[in-house]
């Protein structure tokens, strides 16, 4: 019970420095008149989109809570709404962080890096800080809460805390594939036609879908990536639960992850406190670059280590406390201290191959001199290589864990690369917000210096982003075996017979998956950015003075082509989502489904990585040629570099991404609705 109100105590305090960080971030100066003004559109602009998305969410969490209500229990539906509510909870919070940073971190750049870099990073602690904090938070004030009122039935009350992931994936789906089209379809629009065609720089303000382009850095980067990590933090928690109840019938199968994830906590805020630049803001792009990457670099791995040793503390302590029926307290450390190195080795593999200092981001952009068909050939070659580390890390450590640890330890594996979400995710919010600011800073006019230490930041800010989301497809990846395993034992399933031709039918449906839903969320950013692009074009040729600045673009219209679209596509792939694992479970059966299961982790796993980290790729090859490399940018490489980076703005902040979600939503619907599949199998 100790152990319960300390992990509470922790989840409230994580949420109150968060409110501390908006505190200090507010302390900061706005700049310019004009600078404020460019701020507040894309603030509104953001929170306007994200407002009519929560409305269309809306209808969807009722209409799927009263489904809940009727067909598993009423608690279930309860738990699926609170989920829902906090995960809109936490992406707002650290959207809201950052469209207050952004501007502020475009003023503090005026200044030196170790400013700039304070107020952005500040912005994504919050993100980061939020995201555990509730997360932590929500999981064991329900898993409290239920198991007074269940009367310690803990297989009971796990399965109905299975509603709360639920709700969780839900709005993180829709969050990351709706933002994902918003940002993009915006992305396309003022790259092709601005970049190319009008041959003016990136954000500059005579680009008609300049603020909409800036918004959707917002709506995507920030609130979707915090919905999506916050869902992979609680179904990883849900999963080690449910795994937990069942192999030690006894509370301390949950209270071992919460404690895990409150020392976690624990080690990201210190973690977040040792992030500083070195001193002096004099030096080459690459310099200031290496400054603000060491600074990060440095936050992480303290709240690695940190982690990895309050993680051995937390097994010791509580070694006595352990059943003699289930794994020893070391073999469970082992399990956890393997989900932690995986999820730093991933993020080292990611930087490899995503780093405008590594080799094959730089042979990207050598391949931009011959054309956008070569570069974008070199960038999925890197993006397919790119697989073979994070797939064989997840396996090691896979192999380590069950080893260790027997069967709980896949889940403590998944806590324990979640035990350091919260800088991770700090990181990673720190990306928009420094890309915002380059923006900022070029289209408020603050020159050349200023301009150029911003997108330094922009830069590593790139890098972070892409390690950002090696990451969580990892932790998809751990969250989403947890749950495939939690789903055959509640369903009592020992083996699935690969001579069964059902559970061959499941494989290529659950292969299958994957594969069509990333042709729903490009071809929805396809649409936007056709849209976009005839509008930005309609506006250069038929709006006077623009190209001479004495006439400002329609905005609006562009924003307003962004939040439409992404509002009318982003429903599809999210259907499918939820439609498919019940389908699969009432027509074809448990073993069935758990073959679809394991079908779409595998095919998406390797999906999202190549998606990912071929954009991420693609992205920061443009950058190296932008930072007067292999002629600057208008040159040819250059055009050829920024087709490469649109063709990847879509694979790594819309599809790569939402197919986290995709088999950690299906996974936990199929806990959820197998009472249902055992006793309604219709083959």
């Amino acid at each position: 019970m100790n152990l319960y109100w300390f992990s509470l105590g922790t989840g409230v305090v994580s949420i109150l420095l968060a409110t501390v960080y908006l505190k200090i971030i507010a302390r900061f100066d706005d700049g310019t008149k004009e600078m404020i003004e460019i701020g507040k559109a894309i603030r509104e602009g953001a929170m306007a989109f994200l407002f009519r998305e929560y409305k269309t969410l809306a209808i969807f969490v009722l209409v799927v809570a009263g489904v809940l209500a009727i067909f598993i229990h009423y608690a279930t539906a309860l738990c699926f709404v609170i989920g829902a509510i906090s995960s809109v909870l936490a992406g707002f919070l650290g959207m809201h962080a950052a469209t207050k940073s952004n501007v502020k971190t475009a003023s503090a750049a005026q200044k030196d890096i170790q400013s700039a870099l304070k107020v952005a990073f500040s912005g994504g602690a919050v993100l980061g800080l939020s995201v555990v904090g509730i997360g932590l938070f929500g999981v064991v004030a329900l898993f409290m809460l239920l198991n007074e009122f269940f009367d310690d039935n803990l297989i009971k009350v796990t399965d109905i805390i299975a509603g709360y992931g639920f709700g969780a994936s839900s709005v993180a789906l829709f969050a990351r594939v709706g933002g994902g089209i918003y940002t993009k379809g915006a992305d396309l629009g003022a790259d092709l036609v601005g970049k190319i065609e009008a041959n003016i720089p990136e954000d500059d303000p005579r680009n008609p879908a300049v603020i909409a382009d800036n918004v959707g850095d917002n709506v995507g980067d920030t609130a979707g990536m915090g919905a999506d990590l916050f869902e992979s933090y609680v179904t990883s928690l849900i999963g080690a639960m449910v795994i937990g109840a069942i192999i030690f019938n006894d509370p301390i199968g949950a209270a071992i992850p919460f404690a895990i994830c409150a020392f976690g906590i624990i080690a990201t805020i210190i973690g977040i406190l040792v992030v500083r630049p070195s001193k002096g803001d004099s030096g080459s792009h690459e310099e200031q670059t290496k400054k603000a990457r060491q600074a990060l670099n440095k936050g992480v791995l303290t709240s690695v280590i940190l982690a990895a040793i309050f993680s051995f503390l937390v097994m010791y302590l509580i070694s006595s406390q352990l059943p003699e029926a289930g794994p020893t307290w070391i073999g469970i450390f082992w399990a956890t201290l393997a989900g932690i190195i995986s999820g730093l080795l991933i993020g080292v593999s990611t930087e490899y191959y995503t780093s405008d200092t590594r080799k094959p981001v730089r042979d990207i952009a050598q391949s931009a001199l011959t054309g956008p068909a070569t570069t974008i050939i070199s960038g999925l070659s890197v993006g397919m290589f790119s697989t073979a580390f994070p797939i064989l890390i997840t396996s090691a450590a896979l192999f380590v864990a069950y080893k260790t640890a027997g069967l709980y330890g896949i889940p403590m594996a998944a806590v324990g690369l979640q035990a350091t979400i919260g800088i991770i995710l700090a990181m990673d919010g720190y990306g928009p917000i420094a890309d915002n600011a380059a923006g900022i800073a070029e289209m408020a006019g603050l020159g050349r210096k200023t301009r150029e230490l911003a997108e330094a930041l922009d830069s590593v800010g790139n890098t972070t982003a892409a390690i950002g989301k090696g990451f969580a497809i990892s932790s998809a990846a751990f969250s989403a075996f947890a749950m495939f395993w939690a789903y055959t034992k509640i369903v009592k399933l020992e083996t699935i017979s690969l001579n069964s031709p059902l559970v061959l039918i499941g494989l290529f449906v659950g292969g299958l998956l994957p594969v069509i839903f990333c042709a729903l969320t490009l071809g929805a950013v396809g649409k936007a950015g056709f849209e976009m692009v005839n509008e930005v074009r309609r506006q250069f040729r038929e709006i006077k003075g623009i190209m001479e600045g004495t006439t400002k673009p329609d905005y609006k219209k562009c924003v307003d082509i962004s939040t439409r679209r992404a509002l009318a596509e982003m429903m599809p792939p999210g259907i499918l989502a939820v439609v498919a694992p019940i389908i699969v479970g009432f027509i074809l059966g448990i073993e069935a489904l758990g073959g679809m299961l394991a079908g779409s982790i595998v095919v998406a796993f390797l999906l999202a990585v190549l998606m990912s980290n071929s954009g991420g790729a693609w992205d920061n090859a443009k950058k190296y040629i932008e930072a007067d490399h292999l002629g600057g940018k208008g040159s040819d490489a250059h055009h050829a570099a920024v087709v490469g980076d649109t063709v990847g703005d879509p694979f790594k902040d819309t599809s790569g991404p939402s197919l986290n979600i995709l088999i950690k939503l299906m996974s936990i619907i199929a806990m959820i609705f197998a009472p249902l599949f055992l006793k309604f199998q219709l083959l």
